[in-house]
């Protein structure tokens, strides 16, 4: 009763005052604060719900990788290219230098134009220098040649006409000029033509960067002939075209070739051949695949298997006294079932095999001989397949004597046979490579003999593997690049990490390295250099978390999260407005009574 007729005083005392309409006291901040700071916290932890869940990507340079993969799409990779012609015994006042020359030049545009500018090719950018060597004296239409007066005269071209010693003597004399190794102004490829008084013109190419013609030969056919082997040889590589076909090429993504040497004994009941593999791979194998190491690394591996008869039939021929299969039966030979040709676990990947198969045949098809579609019988009995790789058929010697034995030795294949069966190899490896096996090229002026190499590629053919190589690697690098662009950029929630950033970098670091030394034409720096950007390339394009696309959509986010939060945050923001309502009528009221008492 006190309290309540305390308030009927004060409100009989205060007859102005309204309860409902105002108050004596300034409303507290307390219940405000409270549910503000609730609200606050809610979104200081909204920077590290969002943290938790963004996507890591590491940034990749796109405008780098479009520039490269327009510039290498727009216009062919052109590599400079320098020849020099010697014209020994000819009269220097019939055609100057300069003339020679020009007529060179104008020989070899007219053979580069009949096709398009073909990637990895020199096209129009290319020198010619042209020296006459009279004996007396020599005269040059440029600064840079070297060349010896009379260094023929010193060999006697007339007495010796051993290709192999002329080709060697040749390349001392570069060599010592110093014109075909480190030049500053790339490789230098040489025609030297010597003009006797024999009837036949004769054309050789060497095995380093040089060839020579001899006989009774002008000027002018001259001139046609050392454009042609210019263009159709050191540029071009003996082939029509100098187009290169990818889908060809003979070495895996990752820069990789394993020569796998495989020999079948196709009934070991009938005889039981061995080889002595290791002889083989360090005094044949080594020299090839240190010649082939800027193009990729080469591994070797073998293996031999028994039971492995072919998959295609053979018919007696009593002419032939032999057991034949033709070219038809070729696609029918291997037998995948019965040849278990994988020998490494290694090999697998993106790495390249190429098999090469030794068949030794039964008893009851041997002897066993390829025929040609002319009905000749194939000199060196054997095939390839592109892409796969060579058969050989080797037949023992004395095939019935053998097989009359009851319990067959074991036995080793020759050494003779063993070096003639992998010379057969190393032109099926040629021609895998696209390259020739037979040692002639045919053009339009006459037949060219080229002369083979211990390493089984001549330098020059190297030259023409680097160029077409680096150009074929630089468009799948750019390819492969720009694919990777194009994906991430499509796919944002895709995870990229520094792994693959980085890769993506050094790519593009060894694509433009490449293009310098293409523009510089150091061929086989230029290919070890693509090698390495189209390998980081793929390493990049096929790296284990490439396609780890996180599908957390904001969809997502919201569905996961929204039972735990947004049953609190509604009723959060809902206190924090109606407390913030309730302060605002609060001070409405205590500033009209303090209008009131004014």
């Amino acid at each position: 009763m006190a309290e309540i007729s305390e308030a009927s005083s004060t409100s009989t005392t205060d007859p102005d005052f309204d309860p409902e309409t105002m108050r004596k006291s300034k409303p507290g901040l307390k219940r405000l604060s409270l549910t503000l700071t609730v609200l606050f916290s809610y979104l200081l932890g909204l920077p590290f719900l969002l943290k938790s869940i963004e996507i890591y990507r590491s940034p990749l340079p796109f405008r780098e990788i479009d520039d490269l993969s327009t510039a290498i799409e727009s216009s062919p990779i052109i590599f400079p290219c320098h020849f020099r012609a010697v014209f020994v015994n000819f009269d220097p006042n019939s055609y100057t230098a300069d003339q020679l020359s020009v007529s060179v030049q104008a020989y070899m545009a007219k053979l580069a134009t009949k096709n398009s500018p073909a990637c990895g090719t020199c096209a129009s950018n290319f020198t010619v220098y042209v020296t006459i060597d009279s004996n007396s004296n020599c005269i040059s239409n440029g600064n840079n040649v070297d060349w010896k007066c009379g260094a023929l005269n010193e060999f006697k071209v007339a007495e010796k006409r051993d290709d192999g010693l002329l080709d060697e003597y040749l390349e001392s004399v570069f060599y010592n000029n110093n014109n075909n190794n480190n030049n500053s102004n790339g490789k230098v490829y040489t025609v030297v033509v010597v003009k006797t008084e024999e009837e036949e013109v004769s054309a050789v190419v060497g095995k380093y960067r040089h060839a020579w013609i001899m006989g009774r030969v002008f000027e002018e056919q001259a001139v046609e002939k050392i454009a042609e082997i210019f263009v159709k040889v050191f540029v071009n590589g003996g082939k029509e075209e100098g187009l290169i076909h990818g889908e060809l090429m003979p070495v895996g993504a990752d820069g990789k070739i394993v020569l796998s040497f495989n020999l079948l004994n196709a009934d070991p009941h009938d005889w039981i051949y061995d080889w002595d593999f290791r002889e083989i791979d360090e005094n044949l194998l080594a020299p090839i695949i240190a010649a082939l190491k800027p193009l990729a690394d080469v591994s070797v591996e073998s293996q031999v298997l028994y039971h492995t008869p072919k998959a295609s039939f053979s018919i007696w021929d009593d002419k032939l006294d032999s057991y034949i299969f033709s070219t038809k039966d070729l696609p029918f030979f291997v037998n995948s079932n019965e040849w278990h040709l994988d020998t490494s676990v290694a090999a697998g990947g993106r790495s390249k095999i190429l098999q090469f198969v030794v068949y030794v045949p039964s008893a009851k098809e041997c002897p066993l001989r390829l025929q040609l579609p002319n009905g000749e019988i194939s000199t060196t009995n054997g095939f390839i397949s592109p892409m796969w790789g060579g058969i050989v058929v080797w037949n023992p010697s004395a095939c019935l004597m053998d097989s009359k034995l009851k319990h067959p030795l074991r036995r080793k294949i020759s050494p003779e046979d063993s070096r003639k069966v992998f010379e057969i190899f190393m032109g099926q490896l040629r021609q895998l490579f696209g390259l020739k096996s037979d040692g002639l090229f045919v053009g339009a002026s006459g037949t060219s003999v080229l002369l083979a190499s211990e390493r089984g590629f001549s330098e020059w053919e190297l030259d023409v593997l680097s160029r077409q190589h680096s150009c074929f690697n630089l468009l799948q690098c750019g390819t492969t690049l720009g694919s990777i662009s194009r994906l991430v950029q499509s796919l944002p929630r895709m995870i990229i990490m520094d792994d693959i950033g980085k890769q993506v970098k050094y790519s593009l670091e060894a694509a433009k390295l490449t293009l310098s030394n293409a523009s510089l034409g150091i061929y086989d720096a230029s290919a070890e250099s693509s090698r390495q950007a189209r390998l980081l390339a793929e390493d990049a394009f096929y790296h284990p978390s490439m396609m780890s696309v996180s599908y957390y959509s904001f969809e997502h986010c919201f569905a996961v999260y929204s039972p735990f939060f947004l049953p609190v945050t509604l009723h959060v923001l809902l206190a924090v407005l109606r407390e913030w309502k309730r302060y605002k009528q609060e001070s409405k009221k205590y500033n009209a009574w303090q209008a009131k008492v004014k």
